[in-house]
Protein backbone atom coordinates (compact mmCIF):
# COMPACT_ATOMS: atom_id res chain seq x y z
CA UNK A 1 0.00 0.00 0.00
CA UNK A 2 1.53 3.60 -1.05
CA UNK A 3 1.96 5.67 1.66
CA UNK A 4 0.41 8.95 1.01
CA UNK A 5 2.60 12.43 1.96
CA UNK A 6 0.78 15.04 3.68
CA UNK A 7 2.07 18.52 4.10
CA UNK A 8 2.28 20.33 7.27
CA UNK A 9 -0.19 22.77 8.06
CA UNK A 10 2.55 24.93 8.87
CA UNK A 11 3.73 24.77 5.16
CA UNK A 12 0.55 26.13 3.78
CA UNK A 13 0.14 28.83 6.05
CA UNK A 14 3.41 30.03 5.28
CA UNK A 15 2.53 29.58 1.68
CA UNK A 16 -0.65 32.01 2.26
CA UNK A 17 0.89 34.34 4.31
CA UNK A 18 3.14 37.34 2.73
CA UNK A 19 6.64 36.96 2.99
CA UNK A 20 7.07 40.68 3.87
CA UNK A 21 4.20 41.57 6.66
CA UNK A 22 5.75 44.77 7.47
CA UNK A 23 5.20 45.92 4.17
CA UNK A 24 1.77 44.98 4.30
CA UNK A 25 1.11 46.53 7.28
CA UNK A 26 2.59 49.61 5.82
CA UNK A 27 0.62 49.54 2.56
CA UNK A 28 -2.51 49.00 4.96
CA UNK A 29 -1.68 51.63 7.09
CA UNK A 30 -1.29 54.27 4.19
CA UNK A 31 -4.26 53.20 2.49
CA UNK A 32 -6.37 53.77 5.60
CA UNK A 33 -4.77 57.48 5.73
CA UNK A 34 -5.63 58.06 2.09
CA UNK A 35 -9.47 57.11 3.20
CA UNK A 36 -8.97 59.21 5.81
CA UNK A 37 -7.74 62.30 3.57
CA UNK A 38 -10.65 61.06 0.88
CA UNK A 39 -13.36 60.30 3.04
CA UNK A 40 -12.86 61.43 6.86
CA UNK A 41 -16.63 60.84 7.29
CA UNK A 42 -16.59 57.96 7.06
CA UNK A 43 -13.90 57.00 9.29
CA UNK A 44 -15.62 59.55 11.69
CA UNK A 45 -18.07 59.13 14.26
CA UNK A 46 -18.76 63.03 14.99
CA UNK A 47 -18.08 66.59 13.80
CA UNK A 48 -13.98 66.89 14.80
CA UNK A 49 -15.30 71.00 16.06
CA UNK A 50 -18.44 70.29 18.33
CA UNK A 51 -17.62 70.94 21.74
CA UNK A 52 -19.31 69.60 24.91
CA UNK A 53 -18.25 71.04 28.68
CA UNK A 54 -19.73 67.97 30.47
CA UNK A 55 -17.63 65.52 28.25
CA UNK A 56 -14.22 66.89 28.50
CA UNK A 57 -11.30 64.59 29.58
CA UNK A 58 -13.34 61.36 29.14
CA UNK A 59 -10.96 58.08 28.38
CA UNK A 60 -11.02 55.82 25.79
CA UNK A 61 -13.90 54.01 25.84
CA UNK A 62 -16.60 52.16 24.04
CA UNK A 63 -18.44 55.40 23.40
CA UNK A 64 -15.61 57.63 22.72
CA UNK A 65 -12.80 54.84 21.54
CA UNK A 66 -9.67 57.07 21.98
CA UNK A 67 -11.19 59.14 24.60
CA UNK A 68 -12.35 63.06 24.22
CA UNK A 69 -10.05 66.41 24.64
CA UNK A 70 -10.44 69.55 27.06
CA UNK A 71 -13.52 70.77 24.96
CA UNK A 72 -15.13 67.19 25.43
CA UNK A 73 -14.44 66.76 21.29
CA UNK A 74 -14.17 63.32 20.25
CA UNK A 75 -10.65 62.13 19.42
CA UNK A 76 -11.35 59.69 17.31
CA UNK A 77 -12.96 62.52 15.02
CA UNK A 78 -9.96 65.01 15.33
CA UNK A 79 -7.48 62.60 14.34
CA UNK A 80 -9.53 61.27 11.26
CA UNK A 81 -9.63 64.95 10.26
CA UNK A 82 -6.41 65.79 10.77
CA UNK A 83 -4.96 63.68 8.57
CA UNK A 84 -6.00 66.01 5.70
CA UNK A 85 -4.00 68.98 6.72
CA UNK A 86 -0.99 66.91 8.43
CA UNK A 87 -0.07 64.80 4.70
CA UNK A 88 -1.19 68.31 2.74
CA UNK A 89 1.82 69.87 4.54
CA UNK A 90 3.77 67.35 4.51
CA UNK A 91 3.25 66.47 0.90
CA UNK A 92 3.23 69.95 -0.29
CA UNK A 93 6.33 71.07 1.29
CA UNK A 94 8.06 67.94 -0.60
CA UNK A 95 7.07 69.07 -3.85
CA UNK A 96 8.73 72.76 -2.75
CA UNK A 97 11.74 70.85 -2.21
CA UNK A 98 11.69 68.91 -4.85
CA UNK A 99 10.99 70.77 -7.85
CA UNK A 100 13.13 73.67 -6.69
CA UNK A 101 16.01 71.64 -5.59
CA UNK A 102 15.65 70.01 -8.82
CA UNK A 103 15.96 72.96 -11.01
CA UNK A 104 18.82 74.05 -8.71
CA UNK A 105 20.70 70.98 -9.24
CA UNK A 106 19.94 71.11 -12.83
CA UNK A 107 21.25 74.35 -13.29
CA UNK A 108 24.94 74.02 -11.40
CA UNK A 109 25.43 70.62 -13.40
CA UNK A 110 24.69 72.57 -16.69
CA UNK A 111 26.67 75.98 -16.05
CA UNK A 112 30.23 76.68 -15.80
CA UNK A 113 32.64 75.47 -13.32
CA UNK A 114 32.86 78.83 -11.62
CA UNK A 115 29.04 79.38 -11.25
CA UNK A 116 28.72 75.86 -10.56
CA UNK A 117 30.99 76.32 -7.79
CA UNK A 118 28.79 79.30 -6.45
CA UNK A 119 26.10 77.50 -6.45
CA UNK A 120 26.88 74.36 -4.22
CA UNK A 121 28.91 76.50 -1.81
CA UNK A 122 25.89 78.40 -1.43
CA UNK A 123 24.08 75.02 -0.70
CA UNK A 124 26.39 73.66 1.49
CA UNK A 125 25.90 76.97 3.98
CA UNK A 126 22.10 75.66 3.79
CA UNK A 127 23.23 72.03 4.75
CA UNK A 128 25.45 73.13 7.73
CA UNK A 129 22.06 74.24 9.44
CA UNK A 130 19.41 71.37 10.72
CA UNK A 131 16.49 71.36 8.39
CA UNK A 132 14.31 72.35 11.33
CA UNK A 133 16.37 75.64 12.62
CA UNK A 134 16.59 76.43 8.91
CA UNK A 135 12.36 76.45 8.75
CA UNK A 136 11.93 78.35 12.02
CA UNK A 137 14.50 81.33 10.43
CA UNK A 138 12.22 81.36 7.19
CA UNK A 139 9.52 81.23 8.84
CA UNK A 140 10.44 83.98 11.86
CA UNK A 141 11.06 86.10 8.38
CA UNK A 142 8.16 85.90 6.68
CA UNK A 143 5.72 85.27 9.25
CA UNK A 144 3.37 82.08 10.88
CA UNK A 145 0.67 80.63 8.63
CA UNK A 146 0.04 77.40 6.49
CA UNK A 147 1.52 78.67 3.58
CA UNK A 148 5.10 79.88 5.48
CA UNK A 149 5.11 76.46 6.60
CA UNK A 150 5.03 74.52 3.38
CA UNK A 151 7.63 76.73 2.21
CA UNK A 152 9.77 76.97 5.19
CA UNK A 153 10.15 73.06 5.13
CA UNK A 154 10.45 73.00 1.62
CA UNK A 155 12.97 75.06 1.42
CA UNK A 156 14.82 73.28 3.93
CA UNK A 157 14.56 70.41 2.10
CA UNK A 158 15.82 71.97 -1.21
CA UNK A 159 19.80 71.22 -0.37
CA UNK A 160 19.57 67.37 -0.27
CA UNK A 161 17.66 67.17 -3.51
CA UNK A 162 20.27 69.64 -5.22
CA UNK A 163 23.30 67.88 -4.48
CA UNK A 164 21.60 64.41 -5.81
CA UNK A 165 20.72 66.37 -8.91
CA UNK A 166 23.71 68.08 -9.72
CA UNK A 167 25.70 64.75 -9.33
CA UNK A 168 23.03 62.89 -11.63
CA UNK A 169 23.51 66.11 -14.26
CA UNK A 170 27.21 65.68 -14.10
CA UNK A 171 26.88 62.14 -15.38
CA UNK A 172 24.24 62.21 -17.50
CA UNK A 173 25.85 65.34 -19.41
CA UNK A 174 28.51 63.34 -20.70
CA UNK A 175 26.63 59.78 -21.57
CA UNK A 176 26.39 59.00 -25.15
CA UNK A 177 23.04 59.07 -25.75
CA UNK A 178 23.03 62.81 -24.66
CA UNK A 179 26.29 63.75 -27.03
CA UNK A 180 24.57 62.03 -29.82
CA UNK A 181 21.28 63.80 -29.27
CA UNK A 182 23.91 67.10 -29.79
CA UNK A 183 25.35 65.53 -32.44
CA UNK A 184 22.59 65.10 -34.66
CA UNK A 185 21.90 68.92 -34.10
CA UNK A 186 18.68 68.93 -31.70
CA UNK A 187 18.42 71.86 -29.67
CA UNK A 188 19.70 72.33 -26.26
CA UNK A 189 16.63 72.92 -24.25
CA UNK A 190 15.28 69.62 -25.85
CA UNK A 191 18.20 67.66 -24.97
CA UNK A 192 17.89 68.98 -21.21
CA UNK A 193 14.26 68.01 -21.57
CA UNK A 194 14.41 64.93 -23.26
CA UNK A 195 17.25 63.11 -21.99
CA UNK A 196 18.79 64.91 -18.72
CA UNK A 197 16.22 65.70 -16.74
CA UNK A 198 13.92 62.57 -16.92
CA UNK A 199 17.48 60.49 -16.16
CA UNK A 200 18.63 63.04 -13.44
CA UNK A 201 15.30 62.70 -11.57
CA UNK A 202 14.82 59.41 -11.78
CA UNK A 203 16.26 58.42 -8.53
CA UNK A 204 15.55 61.97 -6.62
CA UNK A 205 12.50 60.40 -6.58
CA UNK A 206 12.94 57.87 -4.32
CA UNK A 207 14.48 60.51 -1.41
CA UNK A 208 11.52 62.69 -2.15
CA UNK A 209 9.22 59.59 -0.94
CA UNK A 210 11.21 58.67 1.49
CA UNK A 211 11.94 62.83 2.75
CA UNK A 212 8.24 63.22 3.11
CA UNK A 213 8.19 61.79 5.80
CA UNK A 214 10.39 63.61 7.05
CA UNK A 215 8.98 66.52 5.84
CA UNK A 216 5.28 65.63 8.01
CA UNK A 217 7.41 65.80 10.99
CA UNK A 218 9.08 68.90 10.42
CA UNK A 219 5.98 69.97 9.92
CA UNK A 220 4.37 68.53 12.95
CA UNK A 221 7.26 70.12 15.37
CA UNK A 222 6.77 73.42 13.66
CA UNK A 223 2.81 73.37 14.42
CA UNK A 224 3.82 71.90 18.15
CA UNK A 225 5.93 75.44 18.46
CA UNK A 226 3.02 77.19 17.96
CA UNK A 227 3.66 77.74 13.38
CA UNK A 228 1.69 76.26 12.02
CA UNK A 229 -2.26 75.98 11.87
CA UNK A 230 -4.49 78.08 15.18
CA UNK A 231 -6.70 76.05 17.20
CA UNK A 232 -8.98 74.41 17.16
CA UNK A 233 -7.92 73.16 13.70
CA UNK A 234 -7.47 69.38 14.10
CA UNK A 235 -4.18 68.36 12.54
CA UNK A 236 -1.76 66.21 14.97
CA UNK A 237 0.94 68.98 15.11
CA UNK A 238 -1.43 71.74 16.79
CA UNK A 239 -3.52 68.62 19.18
CA UNK A 240 -0.02 67.82 20.50
CA UNK A 241 0.75 71.43 21.15
CA UNK A 242 -2.49 71.47 23.38
CA UNK A 243 -1.94 68.40 24.52
CA UNK A 244 1.16 68.89 26.36
CA UNK A 245 -0.85 71.03 29.00
CA UNK A 246 -2.61 68.19 30.30
CA UNK A 247 -0.39 65.24 30.23
CA UNK A 248 -0.83 64.61 34.08
CA UNK A 249 -4.34 64.19 33.79
CA UNK A 250 -5.14 63.11 30.01
CA UNK A 251 -2.05 61.35 28.72
CA UNK A 252 -4.05 59.96 25.63
CA UNK A 253 -4.41 63.63 24.65
CA UNK A 254 -0.68 63.66 23.45
CA UNK A 255 -0.28 59.93 22.75
CA UNK A 256 -2.77 59.51 19.79
CA UNK A 257 -1.84 62.27 17.59
CA UNK A 258 2.19 61.40 18.25
CA UNK A 259 1.36 57.17 17.36
CA UNK A 260 -0.58 58.72 14.43
CA UNK A 261 2.66 60.76 13.26
CA UNK A 262 5.02 58.03 13.94
CA UNK A 263 2.98 54.94 12.11
CA UNK A 264 2.84 57.96 9.15
CA UNK A 265 6.29 58.21 8.78
CA UNK A 266 7.37 54.89 9.46
CA UNK A 267 4.86 53.71 7.02
CA UNK A 268 5.86 55.82 4.24
CA UNK A 269 10.03 55.40 5.10
CA UNK A 270 9.37 51.43 4.72
CA UNK A 271 7.03 51.74 1.10
CA UNK A 272 9.28 54.54 0.03
CA UNK A 273 13.05 51.60 0.26
CA UNK A 274 11.38 48.87 -0.89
Amino acid sequence: MTAIALTPPTSISRSIWPSRPGLWLAWAMLGLLLLAVALPSWLSPADPLAADARLAYQPPSSAFWLGTDENGRDLLSRLVHGARPSLFIGLAATLVGLGLGTLLGLLAGLSPHWLDNLLMRAVDVLLAFPDLLLALVIITLFGQGTTNLILAVGVASVPRYARLVRAQTLTIRHAGFVEAAVTLGRRPVAVVLTHVLPNAVQPVLILACIGLGGAITAAAALSFLGFGAPPPAAEWGAMMAVARNFMANAPWLMAWPALAITLTVISISVIGRD
